[in-house]
């Protein structure tokens, strides 16, 4: 027994060798002091109003700064008849264009928001939010192994072809597009909405890749068709395209290459409407989308004005819908706003510290009564001892 024990202390390393000792601070030790507070009525009644001063003023702050957002919403399609300005009943990718109209009530500075709403739209379900490719949305492609198939069901396949993306939330996206026809700001310059910067910048940087070999090139100047795409990608395929993609907003023409594209259905290919074969699933719409919401009822940003828009001015919308609302009982709004500090409106945030603030003055006033008047027998404190160090 004796010699167990000598063997033991033999083993023992030098201090200089433990490298995973920990360091004998108060705070690696857990030898901080702590404060005990004795919560006697004296410091609970001032705990009370000190926390009703604070928060009576910063509710009435709150709330001041909610009163200055302005919000302007259309529902255009839903299961009412009064909400199909642009209803389109059960027709998928139907393109019906209308138009809608936003007078400002007010000044509104900029930078004004625009966002899309859906109503009893359940993205949070798990069985949605889990029939996703996580490595395929960050670039794989090819042959899937049974883990992905797996996470992509029920949408993996669309006839013989391969969906990339696959799964519910990917190919469900929204795809009414607006379009700003018509606006000023205060200094009677056109309007501009702004798609660019909606999305979580740590989204696209490390969670959406485009395909691996994906490639795109500039076409030359006058030479927009087909024999821009007569070239050759790096491994010496021809590339994919059979007519480049001119693209409206910077006035260029781009010819691309997909790999596998006889056997895989892409995303530009199932949203033609919206999503360009260069972005792919880096677009930012996309990306939004993908972004899962935790209420049947959300808004998802669309895009913003960075210009500020006089009071009477109004604001039209061209809307092409296309997403269908029926299926789910849901609707599809169109919103307007500027924010603050706190973000956009919301009338029950100012209220909450409101209230709550006057609910901690009048208990610390009852109590104050009530110590006062009716004091509650007290032990003595000083019979109260702590652990020393």
């Amino acid at each position: 027994m004796a010699g167990s024990l000598d063997d033991d202390e033999d083993s023992v390393l030098d201090e200089s060798e433990q490298t995973n000792r920990p360091t004998d601070t108060a705070f690696s030790q857990q030898r901080i002091q702590a404060w005990h507070p004795i919560l006697d009525p004296v410091w609970v009644i001032i705990a009370l109003f000190y926390l009703g001063v604070i928060m009576v003023p910063t509710g009435f702050k709150i709330d001041s700064l909610q009163k200055n957002v302005v919000e302007l919403k259309t529902k255009y399609d839903g299961i009412l008849p009064k909400d199909q300005v642009c209803g389109i009943g059960g027709e998928f990718n139907a393109n019906r264009t209308c138009f809608l109209n936003f007078t400002a009530p007010r000044y509104m500075r900029a930078p004004i928001l625009i966002h899309y709403e859906l109503t009893n739209f359940h993205q949070n379900h798990r069985s949605y939010y889990d029939s996703r490719d996580d490595f395929q949305l960050h670039g794989r492609v090819g042959n899937q192994d049974s883990v992905s198939r797996k996470a992509c069901q029920p949408l993996n396949k669309l006839g013989n072809k391969t969906l990339n993306p696959c799964g519910l939330a990917a190919n469900t996206m929204f795809n009414d597009f607006f379009t700003l026809e018509s606006g000023r700001d205060i200094n009677r310059i056109d309007l501009e909405m702004l798609e660019t910067g909606i999305a979580w910048k740590s989204d696209i940087e490390y969670m959406y890749r485009q395909p691996e070999g994906f490639e795109y090139a500039e076409c030359e100047p006058n030479a927009c068709d087909s024999t821009c795409c007569e070239r050759t990608t790096e491994n010496g395929e021809r590339f994919s395209c059979g007519a480049p993609y001119f693209d409206r907003k910077t006035d260029k023409c781009f010819a691309y290459h997909y790999p596998l594209q006889d056997e895989t259905q892409y995303l530009y290919e199932t949203y033609p409407d919206v999503i360009s074969p260069i972005e792919g699933v880096t677009n930012e719409h996309f990306v939004v989308w993908m972004r899962i919401a935790t209420q049947p009822t959300f808004r998802k940003l669309y895009g913003w004005i960075d210009q500020d828009i006089p009071a009477g001015e109004t604001l039209r919308f061209r809307v092409n819908a296309n997403y269908v609302v029926t299926r789910f009982q849901g609707s599809k709004s169109l919103l307007i706003s500027t924010n603050n500090i706190f973000g956009g409106r919301n009338p029950y945030f100012g209220s909450f510290f409101f209230w709550v603030g006057i609910f901690c003055l009048a208990a610390g006033t009852f109590f104050a009564f009530k110590h006062a008047f009716r004091p509650r027998r007290l032990g003595d404190g000083n019979y109260l001892h702590y652990k020393d160090d």
